[in-house]
């Protein structure tokens, strides 16, 4: 199977479903088979990666996004010989800060002691995108309801996930680090640091656009992916 026929896997970022794609899978020029991987079963993001490839063919291009690229280097680490291509788009090497694990235990506190969850809060929502994008009401709705609908017990355990100590062996499939000129979430710096983690990496910055791609430069990173399938050696 060569790469114009492979599935290309995608997965998604925190509290967030397979809904996150619909229009990049709508912008994307070519007519691909898409594979919309959830991270809703493992107690630790290697557990979701062998979840996430018990249901895959064997051999695939995979993207995944945010949370979702820890979990995509998950995978390439436990079965590098089913991935022909990683793209990973507003992502990290780096585990949560002291800071950031405490105000993650603050809010599974905060979840747990409520009667109801209606998914992450508009104003952290808003906080992620680009500041021309933040008082986008239908958008911000739109991320919320997929938190809603994933719930609370995906919440506590999502945030609860430990991203350090994912790979022990290099990334050696042809891969794609794509960062959001403008995220608040995750730094130049820190998508720098992930490309030249990764020998031959390329590495895209898209403008105009938050931590949340897919969804505000969905044809931007559409554009950018095919083409890089298209090129790769």
């Amino acid at each position: 199977m060569n790469r114009e026929t492979l599935p290309i896997v995608l997965v998604p970022g925190f509290m967030l479903d397979e809904t996150l794609w619909d229009d990049f899978v709508a912008a994307f020029p070519q007519e691909r088979t898409f594979i919309r991987a959830g991270l809703n079963h493992g107690d630790s993001i290697s557990a979701m990666a062998r979840y996430i490839v018990d249901d895959l063919p064997p051999r695939f291009i995979l993207i995944g996004f945010s949370l979702g690229g820890y979990v995509a280097r998950a995978i390439v680490e436990q079965y590098p010989q089913a991935v022909a291509g990683l793209v990973l788009i507003a992502t990290s090497l780096r585990e949560d800060s002291a800071e950031q694990q405490k105000i993650k235990q603050a809010a599974i506190a905060a979840v747990s002691a409520s009667s109801s969850f209606n998914g992450i809060s508009p104003s952290a929502i808003a906080g992620t995108l680009h500041p021309q994008r933040a008082g986008d009401k239908t958008l911000v709705a739109k991320i919320r309801a997929m938190g809603a609908r994933l719930g609370a017990e995906a919440f506590r355990h999502q945030a609860s996930l430990v991203r350090g100590h994912l790979t022990t062996q290099p990334i050696t499939c042809p891969t794609l680090v794509i960062a959001a000129a403008q995220d608040p979430s995750r730094s130049l710096d820190e998508l720098q640091e992930l490309q030249a983690s990764i020998t031959g990496a390329e590495l895209q910055i898209i403008d105009d656009c938050g931590h949340m791609l897919p969804l505000e430069q969905p044809a931007q990173l559409a554009k950018a992916v095919s083409e890089w399938i298209e090129e790769w050696d």
